[in-house]
């Protein structure tokens, strides 16, 4: 199996690349980024791309692929939603639909965010745009396509943050994080559960589109089950 990652260099997509990495099932991770993710392995390939909005120069390159997880992200803190709309929405279109063109039967999972509203009328810019892109993915026609909606996260494997005040919660309130995992553990996923997950629902399939964080500790057991 050949995957493709975007958003390797954040806490998300480094777990699920580190995760893809380690699988007998995947033979090739290519990681599509501005910047290097600063590892080195036999099944890594990187292409670096400056301008998101446009992957066709791309496309011949892209073929051949069973998944693509695309893990990028931004706060919407700070931005309007025209900024932000660009990012989230607009970027992953512009990659899905030259995936699509290439790779109908490929599996797409976004990761979106717990919150995220499918019916355009909430309050909250940023999920509504999440909202929007999440429709028209799973609307595009690819044969599989999976809309992750993590809650609160726990990054394993030495992974960071390159936001200083996300780092900054995790470095002085993981205890936080573990005590809401006791006491609500469906809630808090980890970096190497949702990459399991992933690799999981593309293998296997699920039984529904939108995956909460209940249903992505439910895949990686699976995941692990079968490994």
């Amino acid at each position: 199996m050949k995957v493709i990652i975007t958003g390797a260099t954040g806490m998300i997509g480094k777990g699920v690349l580190l995760e893809c990495l380690d699988h007998e099932a995947i033979s090739e991770v290519l990681v599509i980024g501005r910047n290097p993710v600063g590892i080195t392995h036999p099944k890594l390939k990187e292409q670096l791309h400056q301008d998101f909005s446009d992957f066709t120069p791309l496309a011949t390159s892209l073929v051949g692929y069973d998944a693509c997880y695309y893990s990028l992200g931004i706060s919407a803190a700070g931005l309007s939603e025209e900024q932000y709309r660009k990012i989230t929405y607009d970027y992953t279109m512009a990659l899905a639909e030259v995936l699509y063109q290439n790779n109908p039967e490929m599996t797409f999972i976004f990761v979106s965010g717990q919150g995220t509203d499918s019916s355009g009328t909430s309050s909250m810019m940023w999920a509504r745009v999440k909202g929007k892109a999440e429709n028209d993915l799973l609307e595009m026609g690819f044969k599989q396509a999976f809309m992750f909606r993590p809650g609160v996260l726990m990054p394993l494997r030495g992974i960071k943050s390159r936001t200083r005040a996300y780092q900054f919660m995790y470095d002085y309130f993981m205890w936080l994080v573990k005590a809401i995992k006791v006491l609500v553990p469906s809630y808090v996923v980890s970096t190497t559960q949702i990459g399991l997950a992933m690799i999981q629902a593309t293998i296997g399939g699920y039984e529904g589109n939108i995956i909460n964080p209940k249903d992505m500790i439910t895949l990686a057991n699976r995941q692990l089950a079968e490994s």
